[in-house]
């Protein structure tokens, strides 16, 4: 017994000899961590003011890149979903887009819970992209999150219950709040999925309550933000333009498919306007396939023909050497429709009227620019443009969109 006392007595004395040596341990570590925050700080302080320095809007971005890492998430809405609503829009990006505001802000009505929607890929301009490569997908679900619950795809264990597939309609075009609560809403006691397989102008534009409105422009004008690529792009495409003067984007929506789907072919010749009667005929749900197209434009219902459009801007006296960015698609009837707005406006710049010279040009500038940015040209890569050619980089551009320097 005593024996096994005096055992315990040394084990005791030993413990008691340890302890003091960890609180040490411990201020040391702590030490090391406090000095490696402060270094790390002063790095970052000297790095922001040679960044501000040598490029004077460094410390602007690297602001903006805090506030949207560490920038506060909007608090989850709280309410108990009824279902999930998919919806696959159709159309053009522009139309696809107003959908999307549709959709948000009948899932908020309902309270349902908004699949990421999908892109149409069938219609005229076959354009193969998802969602995700057009928009910037985590920040369209966590801006919204506490208006309407977004998830990307339909949780395993309801894609499972519904694999037999679900139910499936196109909404009545311009409704008001009182359709889907009143036809839409009771389909979800029957089942927690429904597919919306058209959005274009399924929700009224007026006389809908102003939560419902100001929800749609919160989507169009915050929610829905093109991805960093093409926001870079995009930065590029102005500066580049800006550089060479005042420029105005013109939306001449005069492209195949609007004059065939409006039926509109004033100043067409004859096989064109047989060539866009086959083309309505050939989407099944382009409704109107007879249409008098003189009727039509004597109501006001057809775009602006390159020549008017040419005669507003003079009307509105826009300047000859100003640069007109056509904003649009191939223009129908291609140079023969837009010789009188060329001869208005000489300085015409246009993606799809580019000869190889000239794209190679433009990837010159972009090219340059990002040489001097320090950045690896991988916009460059992102628009599928081929290398530029040696000439052009030891020599720089002669020109610009058929423009002089």
């Amino acid at each position: 017994m005593e024996i096994r006392s005096e055992s315990v007595g040394l084990r005791s004395e030993k413990l008691g000899g340890l302890s003091p040596v960890i609180p040490r341990k411990r201020l040391q570590v702590w030490f090391i961590r406090v000095c490696s925050s402060i270094l790390v700080w002063t790095c970052l302080v000297q790095l922001v003011a040679v960044g501000e320095l040598w490029h004077p809007r460094f410390i602007t971005n690297l602001t903006t890149r805090f506030s949207q890492i560490a920038g506060p998430l909007h608090v989850a809405g709280n309410y108990t979903s009824n279902g999930f609503l998919k919806v696959s829009c159709n159309g053009g990006l522009n139309q696809m887009r107003s959908a999307i505001c549709d959709m948000v802000a009948v899932a908020r009505l309902l309270n349902l819970t908004l699949v990421v929607p999908e892109l149409d890929k069938t219609s005229f301009w076959a354009d193969p992209s998802d969602f995700e490569d057009i928009f910037d997908v985590r920040h369209f679900i966590d801006s919204l999150r506490d208006e309407v619950r977004i998830v990307r795809r339909l949780p395993k264990r309801i894609s499972k219950k519904y694999r037999h597939g679900v139910l499936e309609m196109p909404p009545v075009s311009w409704s008001n709040e009182n359709y889907y609560l009143q036809q839409i809403l009771p389909l979800f006691n029957k089942s927690k999925v429904l597919h919306f397989n058209r959005t274009d102008a399924r929700l009224a534009n007026n006389m809908i309550p102003l939560e419902l409105q100001k929800l749609r422009c919160r989507v169009n004008f915050q929610a829905l933000k093109f991805t960093p690529q093409i926001e870079s792009l995009g930065h590029k495409l102005v500066h580049i333009l800006h550089q060479r003067g005042p420029f105005m984007a013109l939306h001449l929506r005069y492209e195949m498919d609007m004059l065939a789907f409006s039926g509109c072919t004033h100043g067409c010749k004859q096989e064109e306007a047989e060539e866009l009667k086959r083309l309505r005929y050939a989407y099944p749900w382009w409704r109107e396939k007879e249409i008098n197209s003189v009727e039509r434009r004597s109501q006001g219902l057809c775009p602006l023909t390159p020549e008017e459009a040419a005669l507003v801007l003079q009307a509105l006296g826009v300047d000859k050497e100003t640069q007109i960015y056509v904003a649009a698609g191939e223009i129908y009837g291609s140079e023969r429709r837009l010789a009188a707005l060329r001869a208005a406006f000489p300085r015409i710049v246009s993606f799809l009227l580019l000869d190889f010279l000239n794209i190679h040009c433009f990837i010159h500038e972009i090219l340059a620019s990002q040489i001097s940015s320090g950045e690896e040209g991988n916009t460059i890569r992102s628009i599928g443009a081929a290398a530029v050619p040696e000439p052009f980089i030891s020599n720089g551009c002669p020109g610009f969109y058929g423009l002089s320097s």
